[in-house]
């Protein structure tokens, strides 16, 4: 059995490698660069507090984009307002891993910017199971929500996509690139 101290250590030696993860999923919650930089600071530390807390031979990131989401949610109802702002204001370098094909970072970051205009409940679940790879199980239990609401949200989401690349590909060349 580890002792306290032990999963401290290994909650500690386990954020670098989700640093990642903890930036994109609070980028799909806030919608805002410098907001995600300040959601991951504050999970981080939460996840310091709170190390023994963590259950050992459980899924870490799983648990930090839980706090991550809880610590948006109380930031929501202190302010009481939503805050909804474009994606402009995100590096495109920032948006996804550096890939060495750079066609494939450039419809990465297209993508991303199409799913930046959902929903925040559909934004949260889609980058939860297909940019972070969790399971609709998985997926429901960080948001808090049932299996089948996570399902019904990626449909919807799927649907709106599925339109937003139709209507980009049916305007004319010279409006996409403005």
């Amino acid at each position: 059995m580890k002792t306290p101290k032990k999963i401290s250590q290994d909650v500690r030696s386990g954020l670098p490698d989700n640093l990642g993860s903890i930036w994109r999923f609070a980028l799909a919650l806030s919608g805002d660069a410098t907001v995600a930089d300040d959601l991951t600071q504050s999970t981080c530390l939460r996840a310091i507090e709170k190390a023994g807390q963590f259950r050992v031979g459980t899924n870490l990131t799983a648990w930090l984009l839980t706090i991550c989401r809880s610590i948006w949610l109380n930031q929501l109802r202190a302010q009481k307002i939503r805050i909804t702002q474009s994606l402009d204001v995100t590096p495109e370098n920032l948006l996804c891993d550096m890939q060495p094909e750079i066609e494939t970072h450039i419809f990465a970051a297209q993508v991303f910017s199409q799913v930046m205009q959902l929903p925040e409940a559909q934004r949260e679940t889609v980058l939860l199971v297909y940019v972070e790879g969790f399971g609709y199980r998985e997926a429901a239990g960080i948001l808090d929500i049932p299996i089948g609401t996570v399902m019904s949200r990626l449909a919807t989401a799927r649907r709106k996509l599925a339109d937003l690349a139709k209507e980009t590909s049916e305007r004319p060349v010279e409006a996409r690139t403005r």
